[in-house]
């Protein structure tokens, strides 16, 4: 499925959820007055008895009462999603999770760390953290409001049961609910049952109080029989509710499920480990009470129910596998299967993923349509990955040396990566930078960052961004006492020398854009409205003119280059902003409105980006690193380009640009 057409699918889904929501608290709001006035008699006796009865309620009542059960059902939905404010880590947390740490001894853990790492780069998201489930059932789950916040979680039974291309097919699955927008849904129906069962749970305890009160006071068999109707109301709302998220549920999964056969190529990899369910003694099944609140995030059905087909949040085991492997003999017997080649580590893509590479490539000496061509043949597959990412990913990975590699998986070790990698190439200043971080940064911290400056491990631009975003996990962990001088030094380093340099634009907008989420989350509550081109035409202009800015057109070329990228958006009127308003505060501010871009809007935004890139013919290492960011920044992932062999001979070397900074 088209990724930015899934994105508008997930948020219209979200639109029509609240208006269910809307019409179940209506519904609710009407029956429950009518408990209420027909047990108590609150209705106006006085009134002749053939008035219609609308005209005979007791309507300030009716007002009390309507208060009241909006005040319970939106305080029941909005503090159980306020409980989950922090992302995934709250639902892996409700499940009693435990976070794995990279670079312990346990072998299974450390390759469902390094297939979801693979997963990460290969899509262009940042690498989530993931959680094991001490549980014997083999499921998992990805949960949280965007790929920012999202984490992974799975069971024991999973990574211990599971071979490798089985784990991979598992997480390409939980991939897909974080790349169409499955996820912040999947919270939001959390909140939205819990709501509705709360008014279940108070009429329960009512019941309750009123036991030792019906026999000595006059009206306390009423108000029992007001606690009963309560109950059957609220319990009766969930039960209703519990039809709607498994119906919503069930076609998701069937899109998870062909989504991972894509981005691997290997349907056996996700029909045996749906398999290894079904012959399980287990199965899926958890056994944490928490499980039935999650229970439509999780990869397979995680309860045990008598009216399955009626509650069950997935298809049958049946159906998935068939849909996958239409010759299946209806066995849940694993055959082994011959590992898959994995390709040589560190030594560039497979021959299968540099055909595919070259592919998009292929003529791109032509000039200008060729490289827009490549750059539309990238956007096709935002979201979309092919088995091809997936080796780039696995080649990134293996390129990274190892003393890097163990830097960005250690809670020290990887920010002061960070700072490493925003060492000033002039040694006055990286002096000054270094004696900063001497005074404001951890002790150990500084210690580290003087190790990999003394190891002078080169860094080389193409795995400059999947080093940060491989630190990004484990500075999720940081405490809040801990990231505060954490993005203080990170600021102050970018600061040092007056000016901004494109790198370090990137780095600062990737970091701080994740990581703030994180410890300086912004309301949940908080409806972004989404907005159109023509709305946010100055925005679209100011980055359009930085993006040519960076690219240096010839002279005279500034203007065609902006008329070009116009016409994507269909804008030929649009003005292109003169270069002394092209900051650091209005690049940023620009982006951060263009947040609220209507999905299907953005790939003509992106696409006009693309067209100030390469208005020259050719594009940069550092205007490629633009690009992706700017196209993550709007909940668009693209996956990452391969900087070595044929497929890029259009890339020219890179050179450094500086900004002046405008706060």
């Amino acid at each position: 499925m088209d990724f930015f057409r899934s994105q508008d699918i997930a948020r219209r889904n979200t639109v029509k959820l609240v208006v269910l929501f809307a019409l179940a608290l209506l519904s609710l709001i009407a029956i429950t007055n009518l408990l209420v006035m027909v047990t108590l008699g609150m209705v106006a006796e006085s009134l002749p008895a053939n008035l219609p009865l609308f005209q005979r309620f007791d309507w300030r009542l009716f007002l009390w009462v309507s208060l009241a059960i909006i005040g319970v059902v939106g305080f029941g939905s909005l503090y159980k999603i306020a409980s989950l404010a922090g992302g995934g880590a709250r639902v892996a947390e409700l499940l009693q999770g435990k976070l794995l740490i990279p670079g312990g001894s346990n072998l299974s853990e450390q390759k469902i760390l390094n297939v979801v790492e693979e997963m990460a780069i290969a899509s262009g998201t940042p690498v989530p953290p993931v959680y094991v489930l001490e549980e014997q059932g083999i499921n998992a789950f990805a949960a949280g409001y965007t790929p920012a916040d999202a984490v992974i979680g799975i069971t024991r039974g999973a990574i211990e049961t599971l071979s490798r291309d089985e784990l991979q097919g598992v997480i390409a699955h939980e991939f897909s609910h974080i790349l169409h927008g499955d996820m912040r849904l999947n919270i939001r129906l959390i909140g939205i049952l819990h709501g509705i069962m709360v008014l279940g749970v108070m009429g329960y305890y009512l019941l309750r109080s009123t036991g030792r009160t019906r026999r000595s006071k006059k009206g306390g068999g009423e108000i029992a029989v007001v606690a009963l109707g309560l109950m059957v109301i609220g319990y009766a709302g969930t039960f209703f509710g519990n039809l709607i998220k498994a119906a919503v549920s069930r076609q998701r999964e069937f899109l998870a499920d062909a989504s991972a056969v894509q981005y691997t190529r290997n349907p056996d990899g996700i029909a045996d480990a749906l398999k290894r369910i079904g012959g399980a003694p287990q199965g899926s099944v958890l056994e944490n009470p928490g499980a039935s609140e999650i229970s439509h995030a999780l990869f397979s059905n995680g309860l045990r129910m008598s009216f399955s087909s009626l509650f069950s949040t997935h298809p049958p085991l049946e159906q998935r596998i068939r849909r996958i492997q239409p010759q299946w003999d209806g066995s849940f017997e694993v055959k082994p299967r011959p590992a898959r080649a994995q390709g040589p580590a560190g030594q560039g893509i497979s021959e299968e993923s540099a055909g595919a590479t070259s592919g998009l490539a292929r003529g791109v000496h032509a000039g200008m349509q060729s490289a827009l061509l490549m750059t539309d043949a990238l956007l096709a597959r935002a979201g979309n990955l092919q088995e091809s990412d997936i080796q780039q990913a696995r080649a990134l990975l293996g390129s990274i040396p190892p003393v890097l590699l163990d830097a960005a998986h250690d809670p020290f070790s990887a920010r002061a990566l960070v700072y490493y990698l925003l060492l000033d190439t002039d040694a006055r200043i990286a002096a000054e930078q270094m004696a900063w971080l001497q005074s404001n940064a951890d002790a150990a911290v500084f210690a580290a960052l003087q190790g990999l400056i003394e190891k002078r491990q080169v860094i080389s631009a193409d795995i400059r961004l999947p080093l940060v975003c491989l630190c990004l996990p484990v500075l999720r962990q940081l405490s809040a006492e801990q990231y505060t001088p954490f993005r203080q030094n990170l600021q102050a380093l970018v600061l040092s020398d007056g000016k901004t340099s494109l790198w370090e634009w990137v780095l600062q907008r990737v970091v701080l854009q994740q990581l703030d989420g994180v410890f300086q989350p912004h309301s949940r509550f908080h409806h972004r409205a989404h907005h159109s081109l023509q709305q946010l035409a100055p925005q679209c202009a100011v980055l359009l003119g930085f993006l040519i800015q960076v690219g240096r057109q010839a002279e005279g070329g500034e203007s065609a280059a902006f008329a070009k990228a116009s016409e994507k958006l269909e804008m030929p009127d649009l003005a292109m902003p003169a270069a002394g308003d092209l900051n650091i505060a209005s690049v940023n501010t620009a982006l951060d409105a263009l947040l609220a871009l209507k999905p299907l809007q953005k790939p003509a935004f992106l696409k006009a980006c693309a067209a100030a890139i390469c208005a020259d013919g050719v594009a940069t290492v550092q205007e490629l690193e633009i690009f992706r960011t700017i196209a993550t920044a709007l909940d668009c992932p693209l996956p990452p380009l391969p900087l070595r062999g044929s497929a890029i001979a259009w890339v020219r070397p890179t050179h450094l640009i500086v900004f002046n900074r405008v706060m």
